[in-house]
């Protein structure tokens, strides 16, 4: 099982402009989904009110995530983000989809710091992990099919890569009898995103969920 907390944890980066922020979660009995579920609709409301009228696009995390995703090879346009792509979900009116709580936190996360995230199974991952472009010839999986990473930002670890600021490979995915995570949540330096502190900030507020100890590397 690979944790945020393990000593030996550890993340490389070879893109520049970006800060990964990570972290252990965990549900333990106590788990109360209606809470989370309440914060979700918080902050699906508190983001409409955000970008009432405006173009999500124009906000500072927002533009320096396409400014990398460009600098990494790859349109912004044609593979948003997938921060973005949930801030255009709840903007046109739909709700955040409700998944799997870990999957439904990580969401949470997502459209609060407007940075991508992602959970994996700890049990899938096998550090070192490195962040770099991604090479011709080399996909990953997701739910919907086969992404090409040639020119996208990726994470891979030992086994490769597994983990894009679009979506994720199908070995890392979380299903429904999952308890535990590891959580990174993708940062664009020049925005000035402290999802850390965010993160920190969440400690004890969803009753039976766990987050941290957060590791920060960039």
């Amino acid at each position: 099982m690979t944790r945020a907390s393990d000593p030996d944890f550890a993340c490389r980066l070879e893109l520049p402009g970006w800060r990964l922020v990570f972290a252990d979660l965990a549900l333990v009995d106590a788990f109360d989904a209606a809470v989370l579920d309440a914060r979700l609709a918080a902050a699906e409301t508190a983001l409409r009110r955000r970008f009432a009228g405006g173009d999500p696009a124009a906000d500072p995390a927002l533009a320096a995530l396409r400014e990398l995703f460009k600098a990494a090879g790859t349109s912004p346009s044609r593979y948003r983000p997938s921060s973005e792509a949930l801030v255009r979900r709840v903007l046109k009116g739909d709700p955040l989809p409700r998944i799997q709580p870990l999957v439904d936190f990580n969401n949470l996360v997502s459209i609060d710091t407007l940075c991508p995230a992602c959970v994996m199974r700890p049990d899938t991952v096998h550090p070192p992990l490195l962040l770099r472009r991604g090479a011709a010839g080399e996909t990953v999986t997701g739910f919907k099919g086969e992404l090409d990473l040639d020119g996208k930002p990726v994470l891979a670890d030992r086994a490769g890569p597994f983990g894009t600021h679009i979506t994720d490979d199908h070995r890392v995915v979380l299903h429904a009898e999952h308890r535990e995570a590891l959580l990174v949540v993708y940062e664009p330096r020049a925005a000035g995103v402290d999802s850390a502190a965010y993160l920190a900030g969440l400690t004890g507020s969803i009753l039976g969920l766990t987050v941290g100890p957060v590791r920060v590397f960039d």
